[in-house]
């Protein structure tokens, strides 16, 4: 929930927050990506990436973490992070991936998403530097500069999937040299990341 203030709060995600987290995955993507799809890709990919299993699945893989910004009452943005999964052949176990970060079309702005941002490189830092990997839709030139600014940097591509439909993905790496040099940044910026 939102402080006591009304201020927006961001806590780590449990087991009962899977349906929200789900709903608000899915309401997201759609506010974000929808229009690039025809609705028979769009509903395959979302009832693979964002069902109600799949997400109660990510929560209780003891390897990541998801997170909930709420505001007065309301969910209103996540993360998701965990190992990296990206084909790229840089990509070792011990790598971290921000797998996902979003927030509801309404409520983007404010810096909320940079504060995000650093409380999951904070988790994936968490037990000493590691490499840090990004899958980026092409086309998402704001995130992309984001990115950038926050020491990331191109490493390949690929193609992802949205049913039959295939994007092209750039992958993004930060090495973990560059986070034991400086610690990510927590004020700043009013980029939405979706």
């Amino acid at each position: 929930m939102s402080s006591p203030t009304g201020e927006p709060t961001i806590r780590r995600a449990g087991p009962d927050d899977a349906q929200t987290l789900a709903a608000l995955g899915e309401r997201t993507f759609r506010e974000t990506f929808e229009h690039l799809y025809s609705a028979e890709d769009l509903a395959v990919f979302l009832a693979e990436a964002y069902s109600l299993e799949r997400t109660r699945a990510d929560l209780a893989d003891p390897t990541k973490a998801s997170w909930l910004v709420e505001a007065g009452g309301e969910a209103i943005g996540y993360a998701l992070a965990g190992p990296s999964s990206l084909p790229h052949d840089k990509v070792t176990p011990s790598c971290g991936e921000l797998k996902r970060i979003y927030f509801a079309r309404d409520r983007q702005g404010g810096g909320l998403g940079k504060a995000l941002f650093a409380e999951v490189m904070a988790w994936l830092q968490a037990d000493g530097p590691r490499d840090v990997w990004i899958g980026v839709w092409s086309e998402n030139h704001g995130a992309l500069r984001f990115y950038e600014r926050q020491g990331f940097a191109k490493a390949g591509e690929y193609g992802f999937k949205v049913g039959k439909t295939t994007d092209r993905e750039f992958i993004l790496r930060r090495s973990a040299e560059s986070f034991s040099k400086q610690p990510p940044q927590l004020t700043g910026s009013r980029h939405n990341f979706a």
